[in-house]
């Protein structure tokens, strides 16, 4: 009873224009245009920030969540500064923006997703998310038309970050280079400020590539993915390598359980994992807001419901991300 009474509260208290305590900081707000400065994210000021969030399982399946109240909520309850805005680039029906999706429609839910999160106080990232499809260049006709279009409309929102291409696999760091040599360009071309991810091979774990081989741009990051049963030591080691190379890394998805998002749960390995991340002043952000019947899902599975969760409805994922991201909210 007692999370639930926290969870109306801090809900009300961003509702009506305050914050709780903690959860004032790196946020739009107060940190602006975020920047890459000596490697590591700052604000516009050039005061190190981190974000800590959640990720949308996939835009299109969940429009109902594309809202103020559920932005506002993820900000309060979860104590989020960031939301990823997952958009599938290969799927089935409208899963998929270059395999038969409604392009207008997924570009809409972009836009308004970006929207909410201004209105939360959020950082928005735009996730061209690639997986099914794995190398990149398979649709960068569509990805330099998509990104073209949508950083042209928010070249003046300050909370925007572009996430180029999610998960590349079965192909090559100089694949991923080449595509990111043109979509950098044009949304460069756009908006000038723009913080930029770029994704690395395997899955977005293979950071020795990219740390030996970086890109030649500003104000650029690279993406690295774990999830906690799966991905430990070896993996923390290549992290480690990248930083002391000087490469700037931003964890875009990570969980706390199995890489395909099903158990086991690791709650030991996940809290080692974030000890690290916050000892390194790098950012990282769950999967995923859904009511998927996965164990990486924040909300149980048969909730209706769209804000106004209550204690039973977040599942242990979920809470663990509240614990988590409230405790270094506090310090």
């Amino acid at each position: 009873m007692k999370k639930l009474i926290s969870f109306v509260l801090i809900a009300a208290l961003l509702l009506s224009g305050c914050s709780p305590k903690g959860d004032g900081k790196d946020r739009p707000s107060n940190s602006g245009q975020l920047k890459v400065q000596n490697n590591i994210l700052v604000s516009s000021k050039g005061k190190p920030v981190q974000l800590r969030g959640i990720s949308m399982a996939g835009i299109a399946f969940q429009e109902r969540y594309t809202n103020d109240d559920t932005f506002k909520e993820i900000a309060a309850t979860l104590g989020c500064n960031v939301i990823r805005l997952a958009m599938y680039t290969w799927g089935v029906g409208a899963a998929g923006y270059s395999t038969g999706g409604n392009k207008k429609q997924l570009k809409e839910d972009i836009l308004k997703g970006v929207e909410c999160a201004k209105n939360a106080d959020m950082y928005a990232m735009v996730d061209w998310h690639v997986l099914q499809d794995r190398d990149p260049n398979k649709y960068i006709e569509d990805a330099k038309d998509f990104f073209d279009e949508v950083s042209l409309k928010l070249k003046d929102y300050d909370n925007v970050i572009y996430e180029i291409c999610n998960e590349p696999n079965n192909c090559e760091w100089s694949d991923i280079k080449a595509y990111a040599d043109v979509i950098i360009p044009i949304i460069r071309n756009n908006d000038p400020d723009a913080l930029i991810i770029v994704g690395t091979p395997e899955w977005s774990s293979d950071l020795y590539s990219a740390a030996n081989d970086p890109l030649d741009y500003d104000n650029l990051m690279y993406t690295f993915h774990f999830y906690a049963a799966s991905h430990n030591t070896e993996y923390r080691n290549r992290v480690s390598y990248a930083v002391n190379t000087g490469l700037p890394v931003f964890v875009t998805e990570f969980g706390i359980t199995s890489a395909n998002g099903g158990y086991p749960v690791d709650i030991d390995e996940a809290n080692t994992w974030v000890d690290f991340l916050e000892e390194n002043n790098i950012s990282y952000i769950m999967w995923n807001f859904s009511t998927s019947t996965e164990p990486c899902a924040a909300i149980k599975s048969g909730t209706l419901k769209t804000s106004g969760f209550t204690d039973e409805e977040i599942t242990e994922a979920g809470h663990w991300l509240i614990d988590t991201i409230n405790k270094y909210n506090s310090k």
